[in-house]
Order: C-alpha cells, then sequence, then structure tokens
C-alpha cells in the first residue's frame, strides 16, 4: 500500500506525514491485511536544503520518518522508501522530475540508507517515475536539455552500497515508470545481488494491457522480483485493477495499491477517509487481499 504524505508536506509548512500517522491509522490499514507500506520521500525535506522549513526538515523531518518506519514494523509490516520528489541545484523538490538529479540524490541515499542500515525490514525505491529519458541515461546518468545532470540507476546503486547496508533495491523503469522493455539489458549491477525492478502500473498508462505485460514484464520477472509500486484506475473503479491483479498473482508480480489517501476520484484512489472507508477500487483490493492472506493461512 502507497501512503503518500511525505513527498509534499514538508515544503508546503505542514508536518511530514502529511495526515493521522499513528498506531491507529496504521491498525486501520493491517485490517486489509497489507504486508507492506510504501512510503514517498522528498529529497530536500531530508536533507534540508534550498529553503526547506526548519521546523519539518532535516532532522525533524527524518525523525518523523523513522517513528512512521518503526511504527509499521510493530505493526508487522515491511517499508519501501522512496526517492519521489527531487530537484537540482538551488530548485526546490516540489514535483518530479524526469530522473533523480546528481546534484543531491546520491547524498540522499547515502543518507537514508545509513540510517536504516541495520533494518531488515526495508526496501529503497531509488527513484518513483523516470520519463522522458533514454534507457542509457536511465542506468548511467546524462545531462537534460534543461542544462542539469541525472544520476543513473548504477550510481544510486553505489550510493545505497556505499553505506554497506544490503536492503532490498527497486529500480523502477522508463516513461513512468510503466515500461520495462530494456530493464534486464540495462540492469544496474548490485554487488548484494539484491536488486528488483519497479512497475507502475495506471489504466491510463502506455502499458495498460495483458498484451504489453506478457511482452514487457513477464521476462523480467522470470529474472528478478518485479514490485508494481503503484498501480490503480481512475474514478475509483476497479475492472481494470482486477485485470492486472489476476494477471500479476498469476505471473509472480506483486503489488502496492495507489494510495491510502482521500484524494478524491479524479485520479486513482482507495479510501475516501483516513480511517480506511474503501472507495469501490479499495473494496476490490482489501477483499483481493483478504482472499490472499486466506490462503496463505491454509
Amino acid at each position: 500500500m502507497n501512503r503518500a504524505g511525505a513527498e509534499y508536506a514538508c515544503l508546503q509548512g505542514h508536518p511530514p506525514l502529511g495526515g493521522p500517522a499513528d498506531r491507529r491509522a496504521i491498525a486501520a490499514m493491517t485490517a486489509w491485511r497489507i504486508n507492506a507500506v510504501r512510503v514517498p520521500l522528498n529529497e530536500q525535506c531530508w536533507l534540508g536544503i534550498n529553503g526547506a522549513p526548519a521546523g519539518y526538515s532535516k532532522a525533524h523531518y527524518r525523525a518523523a520518518i523513522k517513528r512512521y518506519v518503526s511504527r509499521l514494523h510493530q505493526a508487522h509490516l515491511y517499508v519501501v522508501l522512496d526517492l519521489h520528489w527531487s530537484a537540482p541545484g538551488l530548485t526546490k523538490a516540489q514535483g518530479q522530475q524526469a530522473m533523480a538529479d546528481f546534484d543531491h540524490a546520491p547524498a540522499f541515499w547515502r543518507s537514508v540508507a545509513r540510517t536504516f542500515k541495520r533494518d531488515h525490514a526495508i526496501a529503497f525505491d531509488l527513484y518513483n517515475e523516470p520519463h522522458d529519458i533514454t534507457w542509457k541515461c536511465w542506468r548511467d546518468g546524462c545531462r537534460l536539455d534543461e542544462g542539469w545532470r541525472t544520476a543513473g540507476m548504477q550510481t544510486l546503486v553505489d550510493a545505497v552500497r556505499s553505506t554497506g547496508a544490503v536492503a532490498p533495491i527497486i529500480a523502477t523503469g522508463i516513461d513512468w515508470g510503466s515500461d520495462l522493455s530494456s530493464w534486464s539489458k540495462y540492469k544496474p549491477d548490485d554487488p548484494t545481488d539484491q536488486l528488483a525492478a519497479g512497475l507502475h502500473v495506471f489504466d491510463f498508462a502506455d502499458c495498460a494491457s495483458l498484451g504489453c505485460w506478457k511482452s514487457t514484464v513477464a521476462g523480467v520477472a522470470r529474472k528478478v522480483p518485479v514490485v508494481a509500486t503503484e498501480f490503480g484506475q481512475r474514478d475509483c473503479a476497479a475492472a481494470f485493477m482486477e485485470r492486472f491483479m489476476d494477471w500479476a498473482d498469476a505471473a509472480g508480480v506483486s503489488y502496492l495499491g495507489w494510495s491510502w489517501n482521500p484524494f478524491g476520484c479524479a485520479g486513482p484512489a482507495l479510501v475516501d477517509s483516513w480511517d480506511g472507508r474503501p472507495t469501490p477500487a479499495g473494496r476490490q483490493l482489501r477483499a483481493r487481499l483478504l482472499r490472499l492472506d486466506a490462503s496463505r493461512v491454509r
């Protein structure tokens, strides 16, 4: 399950999680029988740079994330930490970029990896949704037309591993995470062999059909773990989600719904209140998770 908030709340002058993050809020999530929560992060709030509000960034932000991760673990949940919003130079990280920036992202991942180095129930999702770049740039970095340099996935893997952290790493494909067609060819080297492929699946994405999943995702899933770190459907409907979950369950692909936030049905949404009241899409995902949980118990 995705729990958005920490990627934007700090820069807006709000407490880092952007909503309830106490044990009661987590209990509402675990009632759906989820086993992992993805927490999107803001590079500059973590590092405390480029005008991030002092009262909500750096030490304050890190402490809030650490508390939340600890509470999630106490509820027997794995955690995925995701670099979601970032920006190069002195620009504020107020949205998604084409790729992680070389200026700050390696330092971000070295710091995050050191912080959670001894956490054995965590994974690092290196960059949320790479887009409008080539596969070579994705792996090796490049200079964009806008004039700034990206950090490739290999640089980010190296940043994490330089700390001694051995947690699994997720490298999400290009085209807003929907394209894994050349992931295996450009797979970065991980000395610990703990690399997974990240996939984003939405009804409005380019790869949104059974044929595309079979032709571009299934082959990757036979070689490395594939995690759909975001998936969902507009208008709170669920027919597309059902088709994807049917295929993913058969193919051994994991998935985390977007998202546990009452954002409304203009886009993908699983709940319409923080206490976990499900939207129609949320009801279908919850039913699926409950069935999967029951099958594991047997």
